[in-house]
C-alpha cells in the first residue's frame, strides 16, 4: 500500500507490525526533550534502536545521535564536582608552590655547599 510518504517509509513498517502510524497520533515533527528522553530510555532498557526509531518516525542515525548526546550529558553530570574558573587558578597556584619549593631546596643545597655543611648561625657561648 502506497501512502503520501511512499511505500518504503516508516509508515508502512508500522502498519506491518501492527503499530499506529505516527501521523495518526500526531507524533510527526519536532520532538520535545521529554519525548526524546522516553525513547532513549526505552533503548537503554533493552528495546531495539531500529524498532523504536521506526515507531516514533525518525531515522536510526538521528535517534543514535539523541542517545549519544544523552550519554555524554549523563557522564558530565556524574563528575564529582563540576569544573569552574577556580580550577585554573588552583592549577596555577599549585605550579607556583612547586616552583618555590624547588627554588628553596636549591638555595638550601647551595648554602650547605658554601658553608661546608656548617649550620648557618654559629651559637655563641654565654659568659
Amino acid at each position: 500500500m502506497t501512502d503520501k510518504h511512499g511505500a518504503g517509509s516508516p509508515e508502512g513498517a508500522r502498519k506491518a507490525t501492527g503499530g499506529e502510524p505516527a501521523s495518526a497520533t500526531g507524533e510527526r515533527g519536532r520532538f520535545s526533550s521529554r519525548r526524546k528522553l522516553e525513547a532513549v530510555l526505552r533503548v537503554l532498557r533493552g528495546e531495539s534502536l531500529d524498532a523504536v526509531s521506526r515507531e516514533i518516525g525518525v531515522t536510526a542515525s538521528s535517534f543514535a545521535s539523541w542517545r549519544d548526546d544523552f550519554l555524554v550529558g549523563g557522564q558530565a553530570n556524574l563528575k564529582s564536582r563540576p569544573a569552574d574558573a577556580r580550577d585554573d587558578e588552583l592549577a596555577r597556584l599549585r605550579g607556583k608552590v612547586d616552583e618555590l619549593t624547588m627554588d628553596n631546596e636549591l638555595l638550601l643545597a647551595r648554602c650547605h655547599r658554601l658553608e661546608g655543611h656548617l649550620p648557618l648561625a654559629v651559637k655563641r657561648s654565654r659568659r
